[in-house]
C-alpha cells in the first residue's frame, strides 16, 4: 500500500470515528465517489454528472426531473418542480412551465414563480445580486440555447430558446433550484450559502467540510410523500485512487464504491460484495480538435484511420467486461444509429491505409498529445485504459500519443477553450466521457453554433449534413419524423467522425450485502430515495 493510501484510509478512519454517537442508531449510507474533490454544494455542482448525481438532484431540483425508477430501459423523464410543460402553439420556441403547487425549500420558503426568475438571473443576468460566475458557466453550457424567461403569473413561467428545439425539457433537468432566501441569509454570499444551502429534494445538507465529506440528511417534510428517503443519512466522501475506495469497502469503512477495480471484481464477488453494473447511455472517447493551428485532425481520413486502429474488444477485456465497444456516439442496438457507412472494428491495415493516404506514414508518423484526468466524474479508470490506447496505437498503426494528464475538473474547464489555449499546453486532442442520452446533449457538443463558450463543441466540428437533420430533428412534430432525422444526424457523426469512440460504460458499483433497493437506472444519475440498509 502506497504512503497517499494509507493517507487516506487514515483520513477516512478519523472522520467516521469522530462521527456523532448518534448516527450509529441510524441508517447511515457510506459513498466513496470518483472526485477528488466534494462538488459545490450551492446547487450547481461541479465535478461533471457524479457532481450533480450525489450533490445535485438528492438536495436540488429542477422544473422538469429524470424518471430513475426503472433498470430496463434508458431513463426518460417526469414532472419536477414543474408538473407540466408544453410548447406555445404561437411560438415553439417558448415552453410554459406550469409550477407544483405547495413545494417549499428546505428553509421553509415557497416555491414560486418569483423563487424560479431568480434562479435563472442567478446563471443567466450577469447583473443580478445572486449571479454567480461559476454556476453560470456550468448552466449556460449545458443549455445553450436559452434566449430567455419570463413570470406569466406566480405559478406559471415561459422560457424561450435561441431556435425551436424539440429536445428542450432535456435541457432544463439541468436548471437546478436554489432557496432565495437561503442567500439572503447568508449574507448574499455564496460561499456562505454552500455550508447551509437549501434546496427542494428529499435530501438536505447536513454538513459539509470542503475537500473531505458531505453529509445529507433525510428531508422529512419532502413534497413528494411517497418519496421520502428509506435511509436517515449518506455520508458523501472523495476518494480518487480506484485502489484506495475498493480498501475502504473491503475495510468496512464504506458501503458503496463508485467504478471498482475491474480486476478486484471476482474476488469481490466471492467475498460477498453485490456488484452491478448496467447498460447506459454513456460514451468514453477521444474529442478530435479540428479548429487549432496544428491539428493533424482536419483530414477526415486521419479521424476513421484511427477508429480503425483500436482494439475495442481487448480494452472491454482489461476491464474485465465493464465496458463495451464504442463505434458511434449512440450504441449499434440504439434504433437511432442509423446505417453508416463506416463500421468501425480493429483493421489496423484499413487504419494504416486511410492514415498513409492522409500523409502518415512509417517514416512520417502521426503524433498527436492527448489531456487526460486521473480520475473524474464517468472517467472509469483513465490511466491504465489511456495507457491501453497508447500502447494500442503505436503497436496497431504506428501513431506516436503523449498525453498531459491533469485533475478532472481543470480538463472541463480545458474543454469550454477555444483551441490552441495555454491550458490545453499542445493538446489536439481531450478525453472526458459524455452523456449520450438524448438529442439535447448531442446538440451542445456537434452542433457548429455551440462552439466554445457557447457549449461543448470543443473540437470545432462542422458537418453541413448534420446540421441539415438536426434541424428536421429539432422541428419534428411527431415519432417518426423525429427517429428519422435523429439516425440520419447519427450516421454523420460515424461517416466524418468528431471523437474517436473508444468505449461505453457499464455503470460499475460495489456495495455491501447490506444495501438494499439499489435501481440502477440506465442513466448517469442514480436514484438515492429507494435505497436502504439491513
Amino acid at each position: 500500500m502506497t504512503l497517499f493510501h494509507r493517507a487516506a484510509g487514515l483520513g477516512l478512519a478519523a472522520l467516521l470515528a469522530a462521527a456523532p454517537p448518534a448516527l450509529a442508531q441510524q441508517k447511515v449510507l457510506r459513498i466513496a465517489m470518483t472526485a477528488a474533490d466534494v462538488p459545490t454544494t450551492t446547487g450547481a455542482p461541479n465535478n461533471g454528472f457524479e457532481g450533480v448525481r450525489f450533490l445535485g438532484y438528492p438536495v436540488f431540483e429542477g422544473l422538469v426531473l429524470w424518471d430513475l425508477s426503472r433498470a430496463d430501459r434508458p431513463a426518460t423523464l417526469r414532472p419536477g418542480l414543474a408538473e407540466s410543460w408544453s410548447q406555445d402553439p404561437a411560438d415553439p420556441k417558448t415552453w410554459i412551465f406550469k409550477l407544483r403547487p405547495g413545494v417549499k425549500f428546505h428553509d421553509g420558503s415557497a416555491l414560486d414563480a418569483d423563487a424560479v426568475i431568480w434562479n435563472l438571473d442567478r446563471y443567466w443576468k450577469n447583473d443580478s445580486p445572486q449571479f454567480e460566475p461559476a454556476g453560470s458557466g456550468i448552466a449556460r453550457a449545458r443549455i445553450p440555447i436559452l434566449a430567455g424567461y419570463r413570470k406569466i403569473d406566480d405559478m406559471t413561467v415561459a422560457l424561450s430558446t435561441t431556435r425551436v428545439a424539440s429536445y428542450f425539457p432535456y435541457m432544463a433537468v439541468y436548471i437546478l433550484m436554489t432557496s432565495p432566501q437561503s442567500f439572503e441569509a447568508a449574507g448574499r454570499d455564496w460561499a456562505k450559502v454552500a455550508m447551509a444551502p437549501a434546496g427542494t429534494g428529499p435530501f438536505k445538507l447536513a454538513k459539509f467540510t470542503p475537500r473531505v465529506s458531505a453529509e445529507l440528511a433525510k428531508n422529512e417534510g419532502y413534497w413528494d410523500k411517497a418519496r421520502v428517503p428509506k435511509l436517515d443519512r449518506v455520508l458523501l466522501l472523495p476518494i480518487p485512487e480506484a485502489n484506495s475506495r475498493l480498501a475502504a469497502l473491503r475495510s468496512g469503512q464504506v458501503d458503496w464504491i463508485e467504478v471498482p477495480p475491474p480486476d478486484a471484481i471476482p474476488s469481490l464477488k466471492q467475498a460477498g460484495f453485490n456488484v452491478v453494473t448496467n447498460s447506459y447511455p454513456h460514451v468514453w472517447p477521444w474529442f478530435y480538435q479540428l479548429g487549432g493551428s496544428a491539428t493533424p485532425f482536419k483530414d477526415v481520413r486521419v479521424r476513421q484511420g484511427l477508429n480503425y486502429c483500436v482494439d475495442r474488444a481487448g480494452l472491454v477485456s482489461l476491464l474485465n467486461d465493464t465496458a463495451e465497444p464504442s463505434v458511434g456516439w449512440l450504441k449499434p442496438s440504439d434504433p437511432n444509429f442509423g446505417k453508416p457507412e463506416n463500421r468501425y472494428g480493429f483493421d489496423p491495415a484499413k487504419g494504416k491505409a486511410l492514415l498513409a493516404a492522409a500523409g502518415f506514414t512509417p517514416q512520417k508518423p502521426l503524433k498527436f498529445k492527448v489531456m487526460i484526468s486521473a480520475s473524474g466524474s464517468g472517467q472509469m479508470l483513465p490511466l491504465p485504459m489511456n495507457e491501453y490506447m497508447q500502447q494500442n496505437l503505436k503497436e496497431a498503426c504506428g501513431v506516436d500519443v503523449s498525453f498531459e494528464v491533469t485533475e478532472w475538473n481543470t480538463l472541463l474547464t480545458a474543454v469550454r477553450q477555444a483551441p490552441d489555449a495555454p491550458i490545453l499546453n499542445g493538446s489536439v486532442s481531450v478525453n472526458p466521457s459524455s452523456p449520450s442520452s438524448d438529442p439535447a446533449v448531442a446538440a451542445r457538443y456537434f452542433l457548429q453554433a455551440f462552439v466554445p463558450p457557447n457549449g461543448f463543441n470543443w473540437g470545432q466540428w462542422s458537418d453541413p449534413a448534420f446540421e441539415e437533420a438536426f434541424a428536421a430533428l429539432e422541428n419534428a412534430r411527431n415519432e417518426a419524423d423525429y427517429n428519422t432525422a435523429y439516425a440520419k444526424a447519427h450516421e454523420r457523426l460515424v461517416d466524418n467522425p468528431p471523437w474517436l469512440y473508444i468505449v461505453h460504460d457499464l455503470n460499475p458499483r460495489a456495495m455491501s450485502r447490506r444495501v438494499r433497493g439499489f435501481v440502477s437506472a440506465q442513466s448517469w444519475f442514480q436514484d438515492l430515495v429507494t435505497v436502504d440498509l439491513q
